[in-house]
């Protein structure tokens, strides 16, 4: 009976929606830093390559 009113009152207040929308923008924050971490990877990766290639020769 407990834990019926406690889930009542945080689908009342306005916790609730708040937490959802936080976590939501967490979400697309971390999609965006992985998509340019993957991208500066790749673009610091081709930069070692070309380093590496020219103090080889």
């Amino acid at each position: 009976m407990f834990t019926l009113s406690s889930i009542r009152r945080f689908l009342a207040s306005e916790d609730g929606p708040t937490a959802v929308e936080y976590a939501v923008m967490l979400a697309l924050i971390v999609v965006v830093c992985v998509g340019i971490i993957q991208s500066l990877g790749k673009s610091i990766s081709g930069t070692f390559s070309s380093v590496q290639s020219s103090l080889g020769s």
